[in-house]
């Protein structure tokens, strides 16, 4: 083999090694940065629409339902009970700006956590508080937060929000998405007639 052939498969030699290293390095790289999903329920889920999607990094919330006996439920028959799916949001988001443990703080901050089967002036089963982890990882993390809020007693009464391995997550009808945006006077009224706000300061104080 001539010198020069010689260097030309030595340079071949290279661009495979370093081509097989960015193959095997690439995938790792899209996995650590593809979105993630979370899910929580707070009462309506407008508002929790509306409190998520303000969290820098989240990349979009979904209204619909979770937890329940009937596969693809309609609003009429969860708002009357009985199917037990709470209302819901599934959070899209970005784990390289924004971390699942800052998820459940945004959620910690817009919930009553001191009531059960309500929220608000939302009353049954179907407005609870909850947390749906998807996985061991986010099951440690939601107990280790609750915990947390337990052990500072910050609270005079018990904590009844409920930490629950999430199951079928069923997207509510479209004018539920974005209902905030959509129909920003109406959103308001009911969010201030139901006394969001003002339980969220009493609870947690003033953001």
């Amino acid at each position: 083999m001539t010198r020069r052939n010689f260097g030309q498969a030595a340079l071949a030699g290279v661009v495979l090694v370093i081509g097989m290293g960015l193959s095997l390095i690439q995938p790792e790289r899209s996995a650590a940065t593809a979105p993630a999903k979370a899910y929580f329920a707070g009462g309506c889920f407008w508002c929790m629409e509306e409190a998520f999607e303000k969290v820098e990094g989240v990349l979009m919330a979904v209204s619909g339902y979770m937890d329940g006996t009937l596969a693809n439920p309609t609003y009429e028959q969860v708002s009357a009970g009985g199917t037990g799916h709470a209302e819901s949001v599934e959070v899209t988001y970005d784990p390289a700006k924004v971390s699942y443990e800052k998820l459940l703080d945004a959620f910690w901050r817009n919930v009553d956590p001191l009531t059960s089967n309500a929220q608000f002036c939302d009353h049954g089963n179907q407005y609870r508080a909850a947390i749906f982890p998807s996985t061991p990882e986010e099951q440690k993390l939601a107990e280790a937060s609750r915990k947390r809020l337990e052990e500072s007693k910050k609270f005079h009464s018990p904590i009844v929000t409920q930490i629950v391995v999430a199951t079928a997550f069923y997207p509510a009808e479209e004018y539920h998405q974005d209902f905030y945006k959509k129909n920003p006077v109406r959103y308001k009224f009911y969010k201030f007639n139901c006394g969001r706000t003002q339980r969220l300061e009493e609870v947690w104080g003033k953001p």
